[in-house]
């Protein structure tokens, strides 16, 4: 037989405790371990029946007088250093033989009633994830979508999810009690929707930052010129300074996405010099003379 220390189990350095320390030290066990917080995970629900035997002992008087003979034994013997390990169960027991020691092996028909008790164990449902998209301005926003989804009995449900204005790209939200139905009695799972966050043709969405095409004629990019151009929320007029060049990016702060902190990324307008398809004569002409006056040669290093 395994010798099992149940002072580590509740998380206790040694036996200099009193009962109100044990009491203390098995709740925040038993609270970290419950099924209900872990899901049905087998080798937690195996640590959780250990905590509640260990408290079993070591809250009695009587039994943790007998228990402390046997520890201060074990660790004279082992100098404190061993690591324990949880013994095996019987599976027609929700007590081990170590336990048993103290309380006696059960009767049948405690035998049977604890068999009932383990058959009855409430497990939680699984948790379900899915993903939406949502547009940038939406996101920005906040909005509320409508999603339908096949549950697990082939049926169609549709589901009320609200997003938040300024949710951030991949974060998910939690529907409590979406998912899975749980097993005798448990609670249903969650379900958790991931958000893609998708841009437009106006708008992209890089970080907090967003950006935008700013396209310029070639007049307006050599002489400079100020314009309006659209953030998410308004308009905004902007320089631009002369002689600015095609893929130069002009920042607007505090005009970007928000960033959960009462502040926001930047506006990053990207420039885009568009020449125009089709000329007028008179454009052509003024071209043809620019052309002839001019000595700037861009390919010129």
């Amino acid at each position: 037989m395994i010798f099992k220390d149940y002072y580590k189990i509740l998380g206790l350095e040694n036996n200099k405790v009193n009962n109100e320390q044990i009491k203390i030290a098995f709740r925040e066990q038993a609270k970290k371990y419950h099924p209900d917080v872990n899901g049905g995970n087998a080798r937690t629900e195996e640590r959780f029946k250990d905590i509640n035997e260990a408290y079993r002992v070591l809250s009695n008087s009587s039994t943790k007088r007998k228990y402390d003979r046997m520890w201060n034994t074990h660790v004279a013997k082992k100098q404190a250093k061993q690591e324990y390990q949880e013994s095996k169960r019987d599976k027609d027991s929700i007590f081990s033989d170590f336990f048993n020691m103290f309380f006696g092996v059960p009767t049948e028909t405690n035998q049977e009633n604890n068999t009932n008790i383990k058959k009855k164990n409430p497990i939680k449902g699984e948790n379900v994830e899915t993903e939406i998209n949502v547009g940038i301005e939406d996101a920005y926003y906040g909005t509320e979508k409508k999603i339908s989804l096949r549950t697990v009995n082939g049926k169609m449900k549709t589901f009320s999810v609200k997003i938040p204005e300024g949710i951030r790209d991949g974060e998910k939200i939690r529907l409590l009690g979406q998912g899975k139905q749980g097993s005798n009695g448990g609670k249903n799972g969650d379900m958790f929707i991931k958000i893609n966050i998708q841009n437009n043709n106006k708008f992209k969405l890089q970080g907090y930052d967003v950006v935008t095409d700013l396209f310029l004629t070639p007049w307006e990019a050599a002489l400079g010129k100020r314009v309006n151009i659209d953030s998410i929320d308004d308009t905004v007029s902007l320089y631009v300074p002369p002689g600015i060049q095609s893929g130069e990016k002009i920042r607007i702060a505090q005009k970007g996405y928000k960033d959960g902190r009462g502040s926001r990324g930047d506006l990053v307008a990207e420039v885009k010099t568009v020449v125009p398809k089709r000329l007028t004569e008179d454009e052509k002409e003024l071209f043809e003379k620019l052309k002839n006056i001019s000595t700037f040669n861009p390919r010129n290093k």
